[in-house]
């Protein structure tokens, strides 16, 4: 499958783990990596070409951080001006249909924050609910994140079998390894144990 990693992330000195799985990503063969930051400092987006990449790609990858609960602002402006009526939703716009969004997010917090009763009293899965009704909008296979919790120490061994893993799960899709029609609408999945799943 074409795949395309949209990754967004506005502080990267501060983050080597979203910066080693973005080296990850850029290493993968037959996969389009994008750096929105660095292609749009200013915040310009070129609309039709972002569409155009949209348009070319079976399964699209937001890679990010999770800031206050949501994206980064860039990729926000990029989801308010890309995804526009008559080419991502309405009567006239099925350019999506059909196609995959698989959200690869990283938080400060631990999984614990993320319950309820924890410091953010909801899971992470709740912050994604509008990423996952903008895919059911456009009419795209919304798939289980792809999540790693206290993303603060690369030198952690949880932080670095999620940064291999995400190369696994990245070749795996361009390979056209995965069962996108099961994995739809589902909240959760083990990513790291795709081999595995693969073959049972």
């Amino acid at each position: 499958m074409r795949v395309l990693v949209l990754f967004a992330h506005p502080a990267q000195r501060a983050s080597s783990i979203n910066l080693a799985m973005a080296g990850v990503a850029r290493g993968v063969d037959g996969l389009t990596f994008v750096d929105l930051y660095a292609e749009y400092p200013r915040f310009e987006i070129d609309i039709d070409r972002e569409q155009r990449r949209l348009v070319d790609h079976d399964v699209i990858v937001f890679q990010f951080p999770i800031y206050w609960y949501s994206t980064p602002s860039l990729l926000k402006e990029w989801q308010d001006l890309v995804l526009e009526f008559g080419f991502a939703y309405g009567p006239l716009g099925k350019h999506l249909t059909g196609k995959a969004l698989l959200v690869a997010a990283t938080t400060g917090g631990r999984v614990t924050d993320y319950a309820e009763g924890g410091g953010n009293n909801y899971p992470v899965r709740q912050f994604l609910l509008p990423l996952q009704q903008t895919a059911t909008l456009c009419g795209m296979s919304f798939l289980p994140p792809f999540v790693l919790h206290g993303a603060n120490r690369i030198e952690a061994p949880e932080a670095q079998a999620h940064i291999a893993a995400y190369g696994g799960v990245l070749r795996a899709l361009v390979r056209d390894e995965v069962d996108i029609a099961s994995l739809a609408g589902r909240d959760t999945f083990n990513w790291a144990g795709l081999p595995l799943a693969l073959g049972s």
